[in-house]
Formats: C-alpha cells, structure tokens, sequence
C-alpha cells in the first residue's frame, strides 16, 4: 500500500489520526530506492500510523495542515539530495529540470529544504509535536561545514532548522527507537545514530573545535573535520560535541549497521514502486524510469573517493542481502504490471562489492591507518566475485527474466585484484548484463590528481581495458567503455586536463562527452580541500580552481 498522503485516504484506512508525518523535498516514489519511503514502511511495518506529504506549498497552509498534526512526532528530509545540488549546479546556475519531480520542471523544492519545511510546520503547528530531521542533507550537514553557494562555514543544520532531534546516516533502526521512546515517554538521548542541542558538553564525548574557532580559522576547521571523520564507524566512534552558539551539538555514536537479515527485511516490505496517483496525476517522474525494476543488492562501499559522502552517510562497510532475499524481490517485480522482463540494475553504490566483507572489519571496525582500496586493494579484504556471478545467473534462469543489467558503476580495481575469479566476472558482465557498453569513472588520467580523489592510479584503467577489449574479441563482441571525468577538482589545472585530453584521445582511442565539474558538498574530504586548499593527507598547499568561468575552462579543454 501506499503512505496516505490526503484526508480520503486517511478515512479508507479507517484512521482518524496519524502517529508520524513524514515531509519531503521529493515527489513521493513508493520505492525502496527512496529513503522517506524506506522509513514510512519500516514504521508502518512496526506498528505505526505514517503518512506523507510530499513538496509542500510554501506560501500556505493547503499542503503542509492537510493531514492534520501527528500524534508522536515530524519527520523532516530534503529528499534524496542536498537541496542544494538539487537546485543547483557545480557553477551555481539554478536548474530548470528535476527528475523527482512531477512534471520535470524544478520549481518545488526550496533551498536548503530541511530548514525551509521545519519552518513551515512551526508557522502553522504552534507547540507543535517534536521534530526529526534526517536524510542526506541533515546526515551531511550535522556538524558546522562548508557551504559552497555562498562561501560560508555554517553551524549544524539542526540548530538553524530548530529541530529536536537529527538521525544521521541510514536511519531505520534509529527511527524505530525514536518513535517507541517518544511513546511512552522516554528520553531519546542515548539513541545511536542522533544528534540534539544540549546546554552543557557530554562527559565522556570528544569535543571538537568550536563552531566560533572553525568560522574564524582553517585550520581548526580541518582539526574539526578531521576529528569528526575518524568517527563514523559504529565499532570505534566516539560521541562527539561542538559547542555551537551558547549550547552544544551532541552527536551519539553512529547506529550498528544491519545484519544481513535485517537488510532483507527491509527491502521486501511492500512497496508499489510506483509514484503515489496524487502525485503522478502532475505528470511524469522522471527518476522512476530507472528504479522501478532495479534491485538494491548491498549498501555502503569501501572505496572512500574523497569527493563522495557514502562513507560519511552510508558508511564504510558494505551489507550485503542475502542472494534468496534478492531473487524473491526479483520474481515480485517481475509479475508487475508494465514489466517487460528487463532488470534495469542489480547493484549498490558500487556493484560489485556484494557479498565480500573484511573479517577485521566486520570484528574491529575500519582502519585508521590505512583504506581499503588506495593506494592499492588492502590484502585483509578478500576480493571474491563469486558471490555476484552465482548471483547474475540464478535471476537470468527466472521464468520471466530476458535481461539483467548491471548499471551501477563498477570498480576496475577490484576486477583486477581478483586473481581467482574477477575476469570470469567481467566475461559474465561482458557476454550478458550491459548493453554495447560498460560505464567506468576513472574520474582523471593524471595521478597527482587521482591520489587527491582517493583514486587508484591510471595504471589500473589501462590494464582492464586490456582485459576488457581481449574477451570482447574472444566472445565475439563489440562492446565500448564509456568513461565518466571530473574538471576543477582541488588540486587539478587546466594543464592536468590537457594532458587528460591527450590520454583519452592516444590510450583510450575515444574522444569524452561525460565530463562534469567538481561540487563541493558538505563533509567529503574534497570540500575540505576546496576550502582550505590544503591536501588532506599532509596539509599541504594545493591548486584550486574557484573561478566558475575557469572551472568552465577545465571542462572545454576535454570536449573541444
């Protein structure tokens, strides 16, 4: 079933009244693709009463009031983006288009959303119930950070929204807790995964930089996020506080991350994979086009690029499903109507990290001292494919099953380290689950620019098209890469992209079309060197474009 997002649906389930109200910057997609949605059926799932109401008017009352007020708490997200990137591009153009919304046309989300809709429930709802604010924008922007639109250090975004309680990271557990504690009157303060305004520091918790030093110098602003990194891992965070006006943000440890079982769970409640007909009578959602018949195979990535906030939000562990879990979600959706016997994707943030783990990892948590994937594949994490081949074959032998593709991007690194079996896997992609070609983000050519991405070396590209272009001939095939580049990243010039020029056009024989510029959002290492244009690893002064005329430049050298 679908949330109820008006009052005649309310009434068909016979409610007067709901414990929860979830508020979105997105259209509502009842997908598990969709966070707002995964956390509505989660609690419906336990018991709840949950409703929704998606991109409400901001001028009035009509949207925001229709459901009336809930008995336990808000929920509040800006959607499946930064509302920002939503909004916005990499040189701060405003957008025209958005693919989450009806009709396509970006006119529906407001600027920093989280805020924007925690102040619209507090306008029309006075002594209105708590407030929770979570998602990507809230989990990203918990501590004071780096906002890119107007070159600023903004304090948490809790503290500018009013909120009562942040959750950060991936938040089904967390949420549950919340809602049983608020009903039956229990403090929420020792809940995982969340943060709140306190009046005094935490006894016990790491105190970093105040929002008033990393405001005033940068260099306490990288002691800050440097701090605040080194604790995102459920086995070893510490709880952390910030003093941000006269009071502190208070930050639990992180949640503990899903067992398999659990993940299972949660990807087969029942959900419509479908826009909810009160929004889809707007127009058409874009974004369906590509998840309605994909399957979320794990969550989380070891890969640590410095540009991606997984690792901050997702974390660094990936969970994998169970492969019975993932085939029952496979023969549901292909007994939907309108399905035409195509997954469109099998995958995760990265595809072909399913079903391998790091023992230490999994017993110790994640290093300190060293990644997982850079500068070389890390001897503790067993690469092993086998797990996703076996996987690829049972779904492509279900009855109404033609094709299988794998459509998230793939690490060409971990190909290559698995000497065992990673070129039967690539033979398997090669030979069934893309279509005339594959997708690869090698990001950059120049290796002083991919050691500031967090990048394994070129060195890598060149030896898997090798691999790549060798079985296309062997299995008869004409098959492509298509490869995904970055311009303006910290550290990159103008002559870096010349010379990426030159190695596409003499190495890789191809001349690029998907070229994007560097965004600086909020808690990835990269912002932290766009803002203090400092490397990461050594504080050392680097190159940074910050001229968006410039930055326009990079990305011409490379298509011109």
């Amino acid at each position: 079933m679908f949330l109820p997002t008006t009052c005649n649906e309310l009434k068909a389930l016979g409610w007067d009244s709901l414990d929860i109200i979830l508020v979105t910057g997105d259209t509502y997609i009842d997908s598990p693709y969709i966070g707002v949605s995964v956390i509505g059926k989660v609690l419906l799932d336990a018991g709840y009463r949950v409703g929704i109401i998606a991109q409400p008017d901001m001028n009035d009352d009509s949207d925001i009031k229709r459901l009336g007020e809930p008995v336990l708490f808000w929920g509040i997200t800006a959607g499946c983006m930064d509302s920002m990137v939503s909004n916005y591009t990499a040189t701060r153009k405003k957008r025209n288009n958005d693919d989450l919304t009806a009709g396509g046309h970006n006119t529906r989300r407001p600027d920093l959303a989280v805020i924007s809709y925690t102040n619209l429930v507090r306008r029309f709802f006075k002594n209105c119930k708590p407030i929770v604010i979570g998602g990507i924008e809230a989990s990203l922007r918990r501590i004071s950070h780096y906002h890119y639109w107007n070159n600023s250090v903004r304090r948490s975004i809790l503290f500018d929204a009013k909120a009562d309680i942040l959750v950060y990271g991936m938040g089904e557990k967390t949420i549950l807790e919340i809602a049983e504690k608020l009903k039956t009157g229990k403090s929420t303060t020792d809940i995982r995964g969340i943060c709140y305004i306190a009046k005094e520091k935490r006894e016990g918790y790491l105190e970093l930089p105040s929002h008033s030093e990393v405001v005033m110098d940068k260099r306490q602003f990288t002691e800050m996020f440097k701090l605040f990194y080194a604790n995102n891992d459920p086995r070893t965070a510490q709880g952390i506080c910030q003093q941000q006006d006269t009071r502190f943000l208070i930050q639990n440890p992180p949640q503990l991350n899903p067992t398999t079982d659990e993940l299972d769970r949660i990807h087969e409640l029942e959900y419509e994979n479908e826009v909810h007909p009160f929004y889809g009578n707007q127009g058409e959602v874009r974004a369906l086009d590509t998840i309605r018949f994909s399957i979320i195979s794990h969550r989380g990535c070891y890969g640590q690029c410095n540009f991606c906030s997984i690792a901050v939000h997702q974390g660094q562990t990936v969970i994998s499903r169970s492969e019975s879990s993932i085939i029952r979600e496979a023969e549901k959706l292909s007994h939907q109507k309108d399905f035409k016997g195509i997954l469109q994707n099998v995958g995760g943030p990265t595809a072909n990290m399913y079903g391998f783990e790091c023992k230490r990892n999994k017993r110790k948590g994640i290093c300190h001292d060293k990644r997982c994937l850079t500068p070389d594949t890390c001897n503790t994490l067993k690469i092993d494919h086998t797990q996703q081949i076996n996987l690829l074959r049972k779904l492509r032998k279900l009855p109404k099953i033609k094709k299988v593709f794998v459509s998230s991007g793939i690490r060409y690194d971990l190909i290559l380290s698995d000497e065992a079996h990673g070129l039967e896997y690539l033979e398997e992609i090669i030979k069934h689950h893309i279509s005339g070609q594959l997708k690869l983000a090698p990001e950059h050519s120049e290796n002083s620019v991919l050691k500031l991405m967090g990048k394994p070396g070129i060195d890598r590209l060149i030896a898997f098209k090798k691999h790549f272009d060798r079985i296309n001939k062997i299995v008869g095939m004409k098959q492509f890469l298509t490869f995904y580049f970055m311009a303006a990243y910290p550290g990159c010039t103008e002559a870096d992209m010349r010379q990426l020029k030159t190695f596409c056009r003499k190495t890789l024989g191809f001349r690029p079309q998907q070229v994007q510029i560097f965004t600086p959002t909020p808690s990835s290492i990269a912002t932290l060197m766009y803002y203090t244009e400092q490397s990461y690893e050594n504080d050392s002064s680097i190159f940074v474009e910050k001229d968006n005329g410039k930055k326009n430049s990079q990305k011409r050298v490379i298509l011109e």
